[in-house]
């Protein structure tokens, strides 16, 4: 946790962290999202020196919004998420191709 951290905000980061290692995630990246989170909800509330805008303006907290950015919502995954997937396949011609295209001949 940064200095200056409440105790409220250790408690909510060891809370985070405990419930990303209980669904499996591996612990370096359960810290990072327990970090990111608390981070955000702090700059948020006005208890961190700087902030990005999205951090302060976005109308729902990151609880609220529930992953909707996660890149597995609405939209899917990204166009370099699909590139490295098809790279990682061997499907040729995929530099060319367009997030559509790469979501096709990856099956999607």
């Amino acid at each position: 946790m940064p200095a200056g951290s409440s105790r409220k905000r250790e408690r909510q980061y060891e809370h985070i962290k405990e419930s990303q290692e209980e669904r499996g995630t591996p612990t370096p990246r359960a810290k990072e999202i327990a970090a990111r989170t608390v981070n955000k909800e702090r700059a948020r509330s006005g208890e961190s020196k700087t902030a990005s805008k999205t951090s302060v303006r976005d109308p729902k907290s990151a609880p609220e919004r529930g992953g909707q950015r996660s890149h597995s919502g609405a939209k899917g995954p990204t166009r370099d998420q699909l590139y490295n997937e098809a790279k990682h396949r061997g499907i040729e011609g995929r530099s060319h191709m367009t997030k559509e295209q790469l979501a096709k001949a990856l099956g999607r």
